[in-house]
């Protein structure tokens, strides 16, 4: 029997509701000037009145544009099916980081309630937190998971791949395993705990249980956790659906794929990151992920220009990128695996899909990229590297931080960061007995506390009620069923507010905002940016001088929602993580930022 999560009903906060007139007159304008694409189809239709099976699938550090069907270089034709079968979204942003991201995605809650606004808690935060304080990083009890929901409906529920979400000292044992999958709605679990792994011999866990490295010498994590979901979907009873969480612990670091993959991109890099940025801008338009007429930031200050690179660097780093760019297109060949067995057992036309990334392109690796080892990152030396260029495929590596600005194309910025570059991730929904568009695009603004009330509105399950009568946090996400069949339906939610290690954003209709946070400095004299999206979908046109009353009004937004959702007071973030500041180049980069 599973494990209950214990913690006091106090830790559950009470959020004021009431909003001042001021913003509620804001949100009426802005709603107004809201723009409006044609519409598609109709409402949606069922999948022959029988409950759907759920696959969501969650790729780490997978950047806005890197899917084939996104506009990349790289060949992602299983997912690009996925997404010719149904729908692409491209106003999905996630918490720009993975244990936020993810603490959202399963509960529909944001990542202050449910105490997550940072990584999973390490060992260190507990000793740094004072006796009596919550440490941060725990999830409280009451933060009810989508799997709790579609368990409670009859769902069998597997968890496969990534899980990041529990505090590092929650061993498994009876009594100390809260927050592991299977005491938060998961029947099954197969995967790695922390917030990365080795692909070839990633420390696993079965269950609660861990099981150690794999003996296999052809052993790859994300075949594997394919193979496992295929094994627990077929233990389920034809006419009894399933929910499938699968998180790959690809694209993050250390990127590893058979050489084989690699070798497919040979070439392919060679011109670089800023030509290969332009080219793939263009391709994103000609698939009408971006307006025509889109601009673009001239790079992100402190990032180098491939022309300024030595000779091995430039061959160097392009086979960094031929191995991120491999190691997706094996991910891509265990989906199309996995769907393709889905079809053979007639399970796949009632199978909603639903495909994110958890935060933007990573660039923790520096202009270097990293070799032989991770966190911190050891600096690449190319002119050791470039006689042998085979090494990269024998250890742990993290490409160039550039190459992360070309995986978030058009934005600026990367994972972490409050930017687009940093919480726009790509998303694919296909459901092929209930979703009659084909191949279509949705450019609605959805945060990642929509996506779990939407598979609970779908599953028939309830994520704001325990049937045991335990207190529940409020949700804060709504459904975007209404986004499947029609262009014209409205954002889920007018308002969506973002904190990370003290950076700030506020997204209210079309208007989004940006404060950036300079350490040792106060809060209040943080340096505010404020664009316009329908117009600037890239952030590239400041306009906080021009419009000053409307940036005061943002900011009034943020602090409000800040205040009902318990973001306050701000912080820079766990103190161990503060050694590791990583937005200098917002303050004293070398170049600008088109601002």
């Amino acid at each position: 029997m599973n494990q209950p999560r214990s913690n006091a009903e106090s830790a559950i906060p009470q959020f004021r509701l009431p909003r001042r007139r001021l913003l509620a007159a804001f949100l009426a304008s802005t709603m107004l000037g809201a723009c409006a694409a044609p519409m598609a189809h109709g409402p949606v239709q069922g999948g022959g009145g029988e409950r759907p099976d759920v696959v969501l699938i969650v790729f780490d550090d997978l950047g806005f544009s890197d899917l084939g069907c996104f506009g990349s270089q790289i060949a992602t034709p299983n997912i690009d099916a996925l997404a010719a079968a149904g729908l692409r979204y491209t106003g999905v942003d996630s918490k720009a980081i993975c244990s936020p991201s993810r603490a959202s995605l399963l509960t529909g809650r944001n990542t202050h309630t449910v105490n997550m606004p940072d990584l999973a808690a390490e060992e260190i935060t507990r000793k740094q937190t004072a006796p009596g304080d919550t440490v941060q990083g725990v999830m409280p009890e009451g933060a009810r998971t989508l799997a709790e929901g579609l368990r409670d409906v009859g769902y069998a529920t597997f968890a496969m791949g990534k899980w990041h979400l529990e505090p590092e000292w929650e061993d498994g044992t009876a009594g100390n395993n809260a927050h592991l999958p299977l005491q938060m709605g998961f029947d099954r679990f197969y995967g790695f705990r922390a917030g990365w792994a080795d692909q070839y011999r990633p420390d696993l866990y079965r269950q609660n249980a861990p099981i150690g490295q794999p003996e296999d010498p052809d052993y790859h994590l994300s075949a594997a956790l394919v193979d496992e979901s295929i094994s627990a979907i077929d233990n389920v009873e034809q006419a009894d659906p399933y929910f499938l969480y699968l998180a790959f612990g690809a694209t993050h670091a250390p990127l590893q794929v058979p050489r084989e993959y690699a070798d497919r991109y040979a070439g392919r890099f060679d011109r670089g990151w800023d030509v290969l940025r332009e080219e793939r801008l263009a391709r994103m338009k000609s698939l009408g992920i971006m307006p025509a007429d889109a601009a673009m930031t001239d790079g992100n200050s402190g990032d180098r220009r491939w022309a300024d690179l030595s000779d091995d660097e430039r061959k160097v780093y392009a086979r960094y990128m031929e191995i991120y760019a491999g190691f997706l297109t094996h991910a891509d060949e265990q989906i199309g695996g996995l769907v393709d067995h889905l079809k053979r057992t007639g399970r796949y036309d009632n199978t909603i899909f639903m495909l994110v990334s958890d935060n933007g392109g990573a660039a923790e690796a520096g202009q270097t990229g990293s070799f032989g080892h991770l966190y911190p990152p050891r600096p690449a030396n190319a002119a050791v590297l470039v006689d042998n260029l085979d090494a990269l495929l024998e250890t742990h590596i993290e490409y160039q931080r550039p190459w992360a600005m070309l995986s978030d194309t058009p934005f600026r910025r990367y994972k972490s960061w409050p930017y687009l570059g940093g919480v726009r991730v790509p998303m694919v929904v296909a459901w092929p007995a209930g979703i009659p568009a084909r191949g279509e695009i949705r450019r609605q603004s959805v945060d990642f506390v929509d996506l779990a009330p939407t598979i609970a509105e779908l599953a028939g399950a309830d994520l704001a009620h325990d049937l045991a009568g335990r207190p529940v946090l409020p949700v804060a996400g709504q459904s975007i069923v209404p986004t499947f069949g029609s262009n014209l339906a409205a954002d889920p939610r007018p308002v969506q507010y973002f904190e990370l290690r003290g950076n700030r954003a506020i997204r209210v209709g079309k208007w989004r905002a940006v404060g950036m946070h300079r350490p040792g400095t106060r809060f209040e004299d943080d340096r505010w940016e404020l664009f316009d999206l329908s117009t600037d979908p890239a952030e590239t046109n400041d306009l906080a001088q021009r419009f000053p009353d409307r940036l005061r009004m943002m900011q009034t937004a943020w602090q409000e929602e800040a205040e009902r959702f318990g973001a306050l007071p701000l912080s820079q973030g766990p103190a161990y993580l503060r050694s590791r500041y990583r937005y200098d180049d917002s303050f004293t980069g070398e170049r600008k930022e088109g601002l």
